[in-house]
C-alpha cells in the first residue's frame, strides 16, 4: 500500500493490498476499500462504507457521510460502491436512511464528474455518466448506461432508464424512460438517444424499432395505458422494446410526457 503519512486512518478501517491514500485524507471507522483503489488528497470517507476494487477518488470528495434528511436519526446505514468507478473532485455521496432501505448503492464502471451529488438511498447501476454538477435527490434509481448532462437535477423517487440521456440543465421531476433523450426545465422528451445506442452496438433494426416505440408513446395521441398495450404488440417482434415496456409498467411517478 502507498499511504501518505499525513493521512488519518482509523485502525478499524480495512484497506486491501494496492490501495493508495493521498495526503490529508481522512478514513473513518468501518470503511473497507478494495484492492487497487486510489484515493487522492483531502478526501473524507465515513463508514459504514464499502468501496470495491480499482476505483479512483479525487480530491475533496465527501464519501459516506450522514444523509441530508431530517428524518435521519442516526440509525446505522451504509454506502456500497462497486469496482472501477471514477469519482472526481468535490463529489458528495451520502449513506442511506432507515426509511429508504438503509443503503445507497453505486455499481461498476461509472464516471462521476466534479461536484456531483448523490443523495441517500439512491441506486446507481453500471456504466453511467454523471456530468459536472448533476444532482440526485433521495431514493433516485439510475439504470445502466444512462447519461446525465451537466447541472441535471433529478427529483426524489424518480427513475432514470437505461441508455437515456438528459441535456445540460435538465430538471427531471418524473421518470425518464429508457432510450429517451430529454431536456429543459421542466424536462421534456426530445427523441431517441440514437447516437448513444449506435456507439454501444445497437443494430439499425433495433434503433428503428425504438423509434417506432417512441412514436407510439409520444406522437400518436395515446394515453399511457393505450401506449403500453401497443408496445406489448411491438415487443413481440422486437425484444429491445421490452426494457421500455417494463419500465413504463413499473413507473411510480409517471413518465416525462
Amino acid at each position: 500500500m502507498n499511504i501518505d503519512p499525513r493521512a488519518v486512518i482509523e485502525p478499524s478501517a480495512r484497506l486491501a493490498p494496492g490501495v493508495s491514500i493521498g495526503a490529508y485524507t481522512i478514513i473513518g471507522a468501518e470503511v473497507e476499500i478494495g484492492a487497487g483503489t486510489s484515493v487522492g488528497s483531502h478526501v473524507v470517507i465515513k463508514g459504514p462504507t464499502v468501496i470495491g476494487e480499482e476505483n479512483r477518488l479525487y480530491s475533496f470528495s465527501s464519501i459516506g457521510d450522514d444523509p441530508q434528511d431530517k428524518k435521519y436519526e442516526g440509525e446505522r446505514t451504509r454506502l456500497e460502491i462497486g469496482d472501477r468507478n471514477v469519482i472526481r473532485e468535490y463529489c458528495t455521496i451520502n449513506r442511506g436512511t432507515g426509511q429508504g432501505g438503509g443503503v445507497t448503492r453505486i455499481g461498476d464502471d461509472n464516471w462521476i464528474m466534479a461536484y456531483v451529488h448523490i443523495a441517500h438511498d439512491c441506486l446507481i447501476a453500471n456504466h453511467t455518466v454523471f456530468s459536472n454538477n448533476a444532482s440526485l435527490a433521495g431514493h433516485v434509481k439510475v439504470d445502466d448506461f444512462a447519461v446525465l448532462g451537466g447541472f441535471t437535477l433529478v427529483h426524489q423517487f424518480c427513475s432514470v432508464g437505461a441508455h437515456s440521456f438528459s441535456g445540460m440543465g435538465s430538471t427531471l421531476s418524473k421518470d425518464l424512460p429508457p432510450y429517451v433523450m430529454a431536456g429543459g426545465n421542466p424536462a421534456a422528451p426530445r427523441g431517441v438517444n440514437s447516437e448513444g445506442l449506435k456507439r454501444r452496438g445497437f443494430s439499425s433494426e433495433d434503433i428503428q424499432a425504438l423509434r417506432r416505440a417512441y412514436k407510439i408513446l409520444y406522437r400518436s395521441g395515446y394515453t399511457l395505458e393505450q401506449a403500453i398495450d401497443k408496445l406489448a404488440v411491438l415487443q413481440q417482434q422486437h425484444k429491445v422494446v421490452t426494457v421500455l415496456a417494463e419500465f413504463l409498467k413499473n413507473s411510480q411517478r409517471s413518465i416525462l410526457r
